[in-house]
């Protein structure tokens, strides 16, 4: 009978929950995509093929069980479906709205590769999560028994969310550290709400906080405490702080007014979704507003902010990226997004300085693709004599992030980093070069995807609790 009700990619079409009408969306912070109906959910999940080598999962950091939840979720069973998708994923409501799926478990759908098209797979997921919480699926987190052990985790984005569930249902005692004055960090401040709701966010915080899991917020590690302050207080510690150093351009004009960083502009929108005061807001200088924007970059940092800018009512926004279209790193889902609400993309396009004080246009230079790099991809090349300048009222620079210098900032020498920066950790326990000390996310493998932190976060969790259960572990601290 199961069977009957899968394999139905051949009669059944390939359908995405209904997306509100772009001139409408563009008006608001609100998700684009509309909610499955159950019957649909059945139906689009019923698409599987039910593969015996499931690419979709073995694509999927997590390893998430995506063909038995669909199968469960054609079958009309949709609590074992959401029990199943929780088993390997902390946040799949989360995951569901903003993994580039098109690059991940849905871009190597088999049923894909022969025409079909893929299986929605984010929107059932998503569908299947959102429906847990409605229903009173989603149990409160419980530990069976208290345990003395104690762990800080600096940084409260994904990655130490992830650490905190797991090691809270563990019974440890968790305190998480953050410079925001709300837990979530790029959940929160860096993703607009038009791809995931902040009250989503929330409610996984507060299913921590009712768990007893502690936040320190408004608290910069280095500046508000100490690193060794921390260590005294805990009998490990998670260093989740993700990677928010801006990468910068050296041409001329960068500095003047009217150049801003993608993570401040982001952060100032997100904040007036919260209804806080910003002043950078209401000055204008974090504003759209009635500005021609252009965006530098081609990641998906760079199409939040492109979206943002249309919704802020900008005159125009311009993408600058210096490849094409099929290079670009961000996802061609969010780039389609993006052009029906207005964007417009300039491929094969870099800056080379920058007109005006405050700024009044970026100077472009035209490119073309070359021989591969290192990575495999073109390399661009400059067009000779094709430079022009695009008039712009707002540059916002979406180049990508690097980390911080942990070490120098957190008066740690001990901390071992890479040449990049990243704190050096080994790859199978996440430890670093500090005793009791571990690393996860971003900060270990640089600026990377929510659902690998997520996937880090849960490991590092693990390797804690291996540590923690060493007799000398906690008598060492």
């Amino acid at each position: 009978m199961a069977t009957q009700r899968m394999l139905q990619f051949v009669t059944v079409a390939r359908e995405m929950p209904e997306k509100r009408p772009a001139d409408l969306r563009a008006q608001d912070f609100h998700e684009i995509y509309r909610e499955f109906a159950d019957a649909k959910a059945t139906e689009q999940a019923s698409r599987c093929s039910q593969c015996g080598v499931p690419f979709c999962q073995s694509h999927c950091p997590l390893h998430n069980n995506i063909p038995d939840w669909l199968r469960l979720t054609a079958e009309g069973r949709l609590q074992e479906a959401y029990e199943l998708s929780q088993a390997t994923n902390t946040f799949p409501e989360i995951c569901g709205r903003i993994c580039p799926q098109d690059r991940l478990c849905e871009g190597n759908c088999v049923i894909e590769q022969s025409g079909h098209g893929t299986v929605t797979i984010g929107s059932v997921e998503k569908y299947l999560t959102d429906t847990a919480w409605e229903q009173g699926w989603v149990q409160p987190i419980k530990p069976a028994a208290d345990r003395s052990e104690s762990v800080a985790i600096i940084g409260a984005g994904p990655g130490g969310l992830a650490a905190a569930d797991m090691l809270r249902r563990q019974g440890v005692q968790v305190t998480v550290y953050d410079r925001h004055d709300r837990a979530g960090g790029l959940l929160t401040y860096g993703i607009p709400g038009f791809k995931l709701e902040k009250d989503v966010v929330m409610q996984r915080i507060d299913q921590l906080e009712e768990a007893g899991v502690q936040f320190v917020l408004n608290c910069d590690v280095g500046t508000d405490i100490s690193f060794d302050a921390i260590r005294g207080k805990h009998d490990a510690i998670l260093i989740a702080t993700g990677v928010y150093k801006a990468r910068e351009l050296r041409m001329p004009g960068v500095g003047v007014p009217g150049i801003v960083k993608a993570l401040d502009y982001l952060t100032t929108s997100n904040r007036q979704s919260f209804g806080d005061e910003v002043e950078a807001f209401e000055s204008g200088e974090l504003n759209a507003a009635g500005k021609r924007v252009v965006v530098i970059g081609g990641g998906d940092t760079a199409m939040d902010c492109v979206r943002t800018a249309i919704r802020q009512g900008a005159t125009s926004v311009k993408c600058l990226y210096r490849r094409d279209r099929a290079n670009m790193p961000g996802s061609q889902r969010e780039v389609a997004n993006a052009e029906e609400e207005g964007v417009e993309f300039v491929w094969l396009s870099a800056p080379k300085g920058f007109t005006g004080n405050p700024v009044e246009g970026v100077m472009v230079q035209k490119m073309r693709l070359g021989a591969p790099d290192a990575s495999g991809r073109q390399s661009p090349e400059v067009i000779e004599g094709a430079d022009y300048v695009e008039e712009a009222d707002l540059v916002v620079m979406a180049l990508g992030f690097e980390p911080e210098d942990l070490p120098e900032g957190w008066e740690a020498p001990d901390l071992e980093v890479t040449r990049w920066g990243t704190v050096k950790a080994d790859f199978r326990s996440q430890a670093t070069s500090i005793p009791g000390v571990f690393a996860a996310g971003d900060i270990v493998r640089g600026a990377s995807l929510v659902v690998w932190a997520i996937r880090d976060g849960r490991e590092a969790a693990e390797a804690i609790l291996d540590y923690l259960a060493q007799p000398s572990a906690v008598a060492a601290e």
